[in-house]
């Protein structure tokens, strides 16, 4: 490990006067360390966050959502407003990781993880995450983890993130706060595809800090679940995922909002299963039509081409599940 400063701030002021100094932002530090001790990211400064009032669950005035970026992945999950309101939240963070980690990991932090691809975290393989212009020794090697869509020539890394998944369905934005004020990005628009400049993961400005996800409301009755498709059953990324939400009232299916994990450069939205299925009654049909069409778009690697056909069950199987419970 590089040597480092370390400073921990007790207000967003001061954290954002470090922050445009060039400092690097760190709560649980669940990730940020992990690639410390490997050399993959080496900041001269650490500045401590976990102090800030960013630790509290909130209904907002129309009835969505707002967990606080400091809020642990643990506390989001077991929150009763998350548990009955958001139920695919509660389920996409209980399947990440591990119990230890969740107890410590933030859920700002958590969105803000980087790729658990092995080049990028090998400083010896060309990874153009890590040093642009170097290459994407994933793109001809070990990609049987990787991503069939949103990957470019540069990178065909996926995000790691599970919860990301379920803020992706549930069209969540990201609140901000940096030297200009407080602003609010869609969440498919945080986290950014690789294109020519895969170095750049999100769409922070210099300094900037995340204060919080807000979900908006939704119609309700509201059916929601997460899914995860993995080589094994413990502590392990996913190879496929689906978050799911269906509002059905009078027997036909009002809204419906659906999106991917594990086989996206981001979390990866899916517009086109969204549209077979509204104004169409549930059954055992529309799931296996809306779900053929998950996968448009991808491109497999030499591989990672079961992912395709993995994918079209696995959307499948959520939406029966969702579907049937409603």
């Amino acid at each position: 490990m590089y040597p480092f400063s370390y400073t921990k701030v007790s207000d967003t002021r001061e954290a954002l006067r470090a922050g445009r100094q060039g400092g690097r932002y760190i709560a649980g530090g669940t990730t940020l360390v992990d690639l410390m001790r490997e050399t993959v990211e080496r900041p001269d400064t650490l500045v401590d966050i976990s102090g800030l009032p960013f630790r509290q669950v909130t209904v907002t005035e129309h009835g969505g959502l707002r967990i606080g970026a400091l809020v642990s992945m643990a506390e989001a999950a077991a929150h009763p407003k998350v548990r009955t309101l958001y139920p695919v939240i509660s389920q996409a963070l209980e399947l990440s990781a591990s119990a230890q980690l969740r107890n410590m990991a933030t859920i700002g932090g958590n969105i803000m993880q980087r790729t658990r691809c092995t080049y990028f975290r090998d400083v010896t393989a060309g990874c153009n995450k890590r040093v642009v212009g170097s290459g994407c020794a994933a793109l001809h090697g070990n990609n049987r983890t990787h991503a069939i869509l949103g990957a470019s020539d540069h990178c065909v890394a996926t995000h790691a993130s599970d919860v990301a998944v379920a803020f992706t369905a549930l069209e969540a934005s990201v609140r901000l706060l940096g030297p200009d004020g407080e602003r609010s990005v869609p969440f498919s628009d945080f986290l950014l595809r690789p294109g020519r400049t895969p170095h750049r993961e999100q769409a922070l400005r210099r300094g900037e800090l995340i204060s919080g996800v807000e979900i908006p409301a939704h119609p309700r009755p509201l059916k929601s679940g997460y899914l995860k498709v993995r080589d094994r059953q413990s502590y392990e990324f996913a190879l496929t995922s689906a978050a799911v939400t269906l509002h059905v009232k009078g027997g036909v299916i009002r809204e419906a909002k659906v999106a991917a994990g594990g086989v996206g450069t981001v979390p990866w939205k899916l517009p086109a299963v969204e549209q077979r299925l509204i104004g169409r009654r549930p059954s055992g049909a529309l799931w296996t039509a809306a779900a053929e069409r998950a996968a448009d778009g991808a491109r497999p690697l030499q591989q990672n081409r079961f992912k395709v056909e993995l994918l079209r069950r696995t959307v499948e199987r959520q939406l029966r599940i969702t579907g049937d419970s409603t």
